[in-house]
């Protein structure tokens, strides 16, 4: 008979995820992993596999926690401009008040591994194909509703979004000066405001 695993793998892969994040790939170490995680070497190949396979699943674990907290900023108010609004200078506001700037980690890893892993590339490419549905989804509620222009090409703006979002959250790690981040917001905000043309 198998013997149970004596510790909880979510609570686990919960703590690789965030050093992961937090250190990224190739600077997160085994021994960092055993310490943070509070097991052992055999016990995580036995329950994640080698290094890359853990990376995998902790990637994999925050892409799902990340799409959940977007749609759930973007379903928080009636209207999609002030939802929209409200997550992008969000973002900006979080970033100057955390002590620690980690960023997104899907786009760290999109810009540490992705150039030359085809897995990564992969999964990173469909989290932001994921994050455009989200957009266009709430765009497409806006131009229903009246509040959006019945001319606006959704699925454009919602990559477009999608591309100021990633570029916002690489910049954000350098610790610009504010006002550079908020301007950028909301001039990209002016988009909700007239058609985008297909």
């Amino acid at each position: 008979m198998a013997r149970l695993r004596e510790f909880d793998e979510q609570k686990a892969l919960e703590a690789a995820m965030q050093l992961f994040w937090e250190k990224g790939y190739e600077a997160t170490s085994l021994s960092d992993l055993t310490a943070k995680m509070g097991i052992q070497r055999p016990s995580i190949y036995s329950a994640f596999g080698d290094k890359k396979a853990l990376f995998e699943a902790a990637l994999r674990k925050y892409t799902q926690q990340h799409s959940s907290h977007i749609r759930t900023q973007l379903q928080k108010s009636s209207s999609v401009k002030e939802a929209l609004r409200s997550y992008f200078e969000g973002l900006v506001a979080n970033e100057y008040e955390e002590e620690r700037n980690r960023g997104c980690f899907c786009i760290n890893t999109m810009v540490e591994l992705a150039p030359h892993d085809a897995k990564f590339e992969i999964l990173t490419r469909e989290h932001q194909m994921y994050l455009a549905v989200l957009f266009q989804e709430a765009i497409e509620r806006g131009i229903r509703s009246g509040e959006l222009d019945s001319s606006t090409n959704a699925a454009a703006l919602a990559q477009t979004l999608v591309v100021s979002l990633i570029g916002l959250t690489v910049l954000m790690k350098s610790n610009p000066d504010r006002s550079f981040a908020e301007n950028s917001v909301a001039l990209t905000l002016t988009l909700l405001e007239k058609p985008v043309d297909a």
